[in-house]
């Protein structure tokens, strides 16, 4: 069986309230990862404020419609060093995925986290203030959120998260454990 490298760089991808900062917080925390999210390096690149989810999503949607997304990457990879190991959580474009595959080889992974419409809206109530579920809708199906489903069938790991984030964490236990002894689901 081959041992995979103890660096990792692993792509954090789903739709909005699934768990994406919960698992890149997670690793961060309890595994020593460095936690990058691609809305910090486009409030960075473009001097917005990384807490104003609209004012990203519209900015973010600019980035993509405009032909920017390969300068995002680049951004983003200038940030990743040359040691230890990284949770890059909201890839939203194919071609997020590609420049990480592409630049970390062997050492890149992509996890897709998932969960129902109903339970992220739970989720992202007082967090983000959808005062309605149509609130929410809206933010979901923004166009910067649309390319994300099409990163599922590139995902290494595919991670429903309903439940508690006990759960949630002892899935994240179990892919490390299937990344380092070789094997992918």
């Amino acid at each position: 069986m081959s041992r995979q490298p103890e660096r990792l760089v692993l792509g954090i991808t789903g739709p909005i309230g699934a768990g994406k900062t919960s698992v890149g917080k997670y690793l961060e925390s309890a595994h020593g990862f460095h936690y990058l999210r691609y809305s910090q390096v486009l409030a960075e690149w473009l001097a917005a404020d990384p807490t104003a989810k609209n004012q990203l999503q519209g900015i973010g949607w600019e980035v993509m419609a405009g032909g920017k997304q390969a300068e995002l990457n680049a951004r983003l990879v200038q940030k990743i060093g040359q040691e230890g190991s990284y949770a890059v959580d909201g890839l939203r474009h194919s071609l997020d995925h590609t420049t990480l595959r592409d630049g970390f080889a062997e050492h890149y992974h992509l996890l897709y986290i998932d969960s129902p419409p109903e339970t992220r809206w739970r989720r992202l109530q007082a967090r983000r203030g959808f005062a309605t579920f149509a609130d929410f809708q809206a933010a979901d199906s923004h166009p910067v959120e649309q390319q994300i489903p099409l990163l599922r069938p590139s995902a290494d790991f595919v991670l429903q998260n309903q439940g508690p984030l006990d759960e949630l964490y002892s899935t994240i236990e179990g892919v490390l454990q299937q990344i380092h002894s070789g094997g992918l689901a």
